[in-house]
């Protein structure tokens, strides 16, 4: 993609990320208790239930989180956005531009494949 991150937007994007990330590992966890807890599944399914669900959870993570770099910023701001990771007003927070960019990839994404959403 030809379009560059502004200074002051990937300033705010890396302080944003922390906070997705940590929103998405809160998701995932509360997912895994609700499979550890359900005492009506058998274990081994329970366990394979687990071991599916970290895989996905892993990819996702993976294409919103893994190495950040401000050539990639917009794609994975889109990933974090479409994860719903990030609120109305944090996503304000940056240049009208990337708003507009963020949001026509996250339109692009839909209309092609879709982030599984943790």
């Amino acid at each position: 993609m030809a379009a560059e991150l502004p200074e002051s937007d990937w300033r705010v994007l890396r302080k944003l990320r922390k906070v997705a990330l940590e929103r998405f590992c809160e998701r995932v966890l509360g997912e895994l208790e609700s499979v550890v807890s359900d005492k009506q599944t058998a274990s081994h399914r329970r366990y394979l239930m687990i071991y599916e669900l970290i895989q996905e959870r892993d990819s996702a993570i993976a294409q919103a989180f893994n190495d950040p770099r401000r050539s990639n910023a917009l794609v994975q701001l889109s990933i974090i956005i479409s994860l719903d990771l990030v609120t109305e007003d944090e996503l304000r927070s940056f240049t009208p531009r990337t708003q507009s960019v963020v949001a026509e990839l996250g339109k692009t994404r839909r209309d092609g494949r879709a982030i599984k959403r943790a």
